[in-house]
């Protein structure tokens, strides 16, 4: 990569850089070894088995181990194939009417790309999007392309994770799916009235169809591999996507029954949520002077971790009389906080599934409870040994009928405690009760906000 790739590495700089807003980036869930896929022309094949050799391997406990400062993973080579677009998308970069740089790679160069990169340790795998260029067929083809050489051509063994194109013939997403790990379409907008008014050009039926084929074909694969262990895996990682939040006026209960309604109708691995950065100017488009809404992100996908490993439902979290989230405490403690008439719950009694509903345990630390209580009652300080986190979950248990200090069951009171002053001077609470501190109430502030200053902390959340 001299001088007279120079151009290459112009648009690689390009490419790179305009696939950073795609945060649907995994790289979990598949256990690939050497030669476990019979990809190749039998070149370099070994001598016992007769499969062709390749370079790299997945582990399914996942490939990440270098991350941004945002927490984004950066051990994967993500770009995209041209940022090239015939759509007119309000939100994005990439949209036709921006006047950008504009780039497109071939297959073989990104390949090229991939290779050298990983010979140098610098990725593991690879995430490959594209815009739009000529027709969603010709798009798809041109990336069904590209991994089959990787797969057949260079024996690249690693991660590969790539977008469906919406609107994309079935056979070449077909194609696509065996020699791809993950596989993603991205809804975009949570709702399809949302769509319509930012994306013009996508239609919300367009992008659940591939969605839909992708999961039948996991499901039939599933039932081929139960018969046939040597036949070729299907998306072997699962199926994401990604939805963008704070761009259309949708509040968390209604993004969070999306996310619900996907992983039960579509069995999605992961939900990811895109906190609205706003590129470019446009009516349509909302003004965000705090910088995009990173914490209500992070409350999204702790939410949705409790959807998919807690046992909550989204009704559970939120309903439409309460439709947001309190920015100031986790998900968890915000229910444990509203259903006090839960707690308190004894830890030497409870079954696991209410053990997962108190704030300060986790999955694994509940199932060690259960474990370690078959030979002995727990105190206190056997559950932290356990990995609980006693400062959030005192408030809400007993040890053999007794709490750790005596504490009043009591919304105000628990709040004040699991809250900071600083945090309540921030989000403009004096701290005086919950329901002052508590940022939406029926969709509306729970008090005037009269500082202009606090005002515009708020808003900066939203």
């Amino acid at each position: 990569m001299s001088g007279q790739d120079k151009s290459l590495m112009d648009r690689l700089a390009i490419l790179t850089d305009a696939a950073k807003y795609d945060v649907s980036c995994t790289s979990s869930g598949v256990d690939r070894r050497g030669n476990d896929r019979p990809w190749g022309n039998g070149r370099d094949a070994d001598k016992n088995t007769g499969k062709a050799k390749g370079i790299g391997n997945c582990v399914a406990a996942g490939i990440c181990h270098s991350f941004s400062g945002d927490g984004r993973c950066i051990s994967l080579l993500k770009i995209l194939m041209t940022n090239e677009c015939i759509y007119d998308c309000k939100y994005c970069l990439n949209r036709r009417s921006n006047d950008i740089a504009r780039a497109i790679f071939t297959p073989e160069e990104i390949c090229t790309l991939t290779m050298e990169f990983y010979r140098r340790n610098y990725i593991e795998g690879l995430f490959l999007s594209s815009g739009i260029v000529n027709s969603p067929d010709f798009t798809m083809e041109l990336i069904a392309r590209t991994i089959y050489l990787l797969r057949t051509k260079y024996l690249f063994n690693g991660y590969i994770h790539v977008k469906a194109i919406p609107g994309a013939d079935e056979e070449l997403i077909r194609q696509t799916g065996f020699f791809a790990d993950r596989m993603s379409v991205n809804l975009e907008l949570p709702t399809a009235e949302g769509l319509r008014r930012l994306a013009p050009n996508k239609h919300r039926k367009n992008i659940l169809t591939p969605m839909r084929q992708i999961q039948n074909g996991i499901t039939q694969n599933r039932n081929e591999l139960a018969i046939y262990r040597h036949a070729p895996r299907f998306v072997a990682g699962g199926q994401s996507t990604q939805m963008i939040i704070g761009a259309t006026p949708e509040n968390d209960f209604q993004i969070l029954s999306v996310a619900e309604s996907l992983y039960q109708r579509f069995e999605l691995k992961r939900v990811f949520y895109s906190a609205y950065v706003q590129v470019n100017e446009d009516k349509n488009l909302p003004v965000l002077p705090g910088g995009p809404p990173l914490l209500r992100e992070h409350r999204l996908y702790q939410a949705d971790w409790l959807l998919r490993f807690y046992g909550f439902q989204a009704g559970e979290l939120l309903d439409e009389n309460r439709p947001f989230f309190n920015v100031m405490l986790d998900p968890k403690e915000d229910w444990a906080v509203r259903h006090l008439e839960e707690f308190p719950i004894e830890i030497n009694r409870a079954p696991y599934e209410k053990l997962l509903r108190i704030p300060g345990v986790g999955v694994k630390s509940a199932r060690r409870i259960v474990a370690a209580r078959r030979s002995s009652s727990l105190t206190f300080a056997d559950l932290k040994k356990l990995g609980v986190v006693l400062k959030r979950a005192l408030y809400f248990i007993t040890c053999s009928g007794h709490m750790m200090y005596p504490t009043k069951l009591e919304e105000d009171y628990i709040v004040r405690n699991l809250t900071s002053e600083k945090e309540r001077i921030r989000f403009g609470s004096d701290g005086m009760s919950y329901r002052q501190m508590s940022l939406f109430d029926d969709g509306m502030f729970s008090r005037e906000v009269t500082s202009d200053e606090t005002m515009q902390a708020v808003m900066g959340q939203l």
